[in-house]
């Protein structure tokens, strides 16, 4: 009798610290997850309320795109920002760099994760296409399964904002989700989205004020 008392108070005992075990871990998770986001969301605004502006429209570029790629069609965002320090320490730099954010999926520790990418490419105006001039490529967010941007021209929102607008938007808005876990462990999503507004910069290219809105 007494072994098998023994024996069910064990049994207890492990399922208890199982619990406890898998609790504190979820939570590690999404704390991690929550921190992913707010630095990746933190990073991303920045470059764009340092957006070059210029008198000349065409040397101001701001473009999202929906890009082709083997894992399918991915929010592509290049955009032009006055950078505070340089990308390449001890090179003759300018203080204008070409900034390009997109989702990659990799393979690490034999799992599958897709992490938010930074291409920061100090050399500007000399190839249209900013992965042909290379840059520092750093991935700055890991398990960032959703990243999405909107524009808005005044009128309406767009999912595009393609390299033919000679014009700002007034308004950015952009969504990214992480996700905890894998699909066996029924994973969560957290989302965090914010809004940079531009509302002078959408009509002319010079001068103008920046406003953010951020939700959770």
């Amino acid at each position: 009798m007494a072994s098998v008392i023994g024996a069910f108070i064990a049994l207890v005992a492990v399922g208890t610290l199982r619990t406890v075990t898998g609790a504190r871990e979820r939570v590690e998770a999404n704390c991690r997850c929550a921190e992913e986001l707010r630095f990746a969301a933190d990073m991303v605004r920045t470059d764009l309320m340092n957006l070059y502006r210029d008198k000349d429209a065409s040397k101001t570029k701001l473009v999202g795109v929906m890009a082709e790629t083997d894992e399918g069609l991915i929010m592509d965002l290049t955009m032009r920002v006055v950078g505070a320090g340089p990308a390449r320490p001890g090179q003759p730099e300018g203080d204008v760099y070409e900034v390009q954010y997109f989702l990659h999926k990799e393979e690490k520790a034999e799992q599958e994760k897709t992490v938010l990418m930074r291409r920061l490419c100090p050399i500007v105006g000399m190839e249209d296409d900013i992965e042909s001039q290379g840059g520092v490529l750093m991935g700055i967010a890991e398990n960032i399964v959703g990243f999405d941007v909107r524009f808005f021209d005044g009128s309406e929102w767009q999912m595009e904002w393609g390299p033919e607008k000679n014009l700002l938007p007034e308004l950015v808005e952009v969504s990214l989700a992480g996700q905890t876990g894998s699909d066996e462990e029924k994973p969560q999503i957290m989302v965090r989205d914010f809004v940079v507004s531009f509302p002078r910069l959408g009509r002319q290219t010079q001068g103008g004020s920046d406003a953010t809105v951020e939700s959770e």
